[in-house]
């Protein structure tokens, strides 16, 4: 019993990566947008350089 139950996590486990890797190449063609927002972000650093 236990065997079973862990031969159907692991083949879950599987079927879930190829689903996950499938929807990240196939996605931007249903119309997902993966791409972060771009902004350009200035901020003053200063240096202690004693």
């Amino acid at each position: 019993m236990a065997g079973r139950l862990l031969k159907f996590i692991v083949y879950l486990a599987v079927l879930g990566g190829v689903a996950l890797v499938a929807f990240a190449y196939l996605g931007p063609w249903f119309g997902a947008d993966f791409s972060p927002p771009r902004s350009e972000i200035r901020q003053p650093v200063v240096l202690d350089a004693d």
